[in-house]
């Protein structure tokens, strides 16, 4: 089964980036686990596993996508680091 959206989805070639902050990096590493697990949750209501009111996935969604672009941010300056 794939999940939409999974940090390997959205960040496919920054995948080792990610794998290596979030060995590296605790608060990184907290953030990448966040995200997945809200990325689950999202993914079981929107398949009917697991109900929710509408406005709790819309706040989800919006968490989800918060914690993206905070990773987002995290690999960018992980690669001006190295560069």
């Amino acid at each position: 089964m794939s999940i939409p959206n999974e940090l390997s989805v959205e960040f496919p070639g920054s995948w080792d980036t990610i794998e290596q902050l979030m060995l590296f990096d605790a608060v990184f590493c907290d953030l990448a686990t966040a995200y997945q697990e809200i990325n689950r949750r999202i993914y079981r209501i929107e398949s009917l596993e697991e109900p929710a009111e509408p406005a709790v996935l819309a706040d989800l969604k919006r968490h989800r996508s918060l914690l993206k672009d905070e990773i987002a941010a995290a690999v960018a300056a992980s690669r001006r680091a190295v560069a």
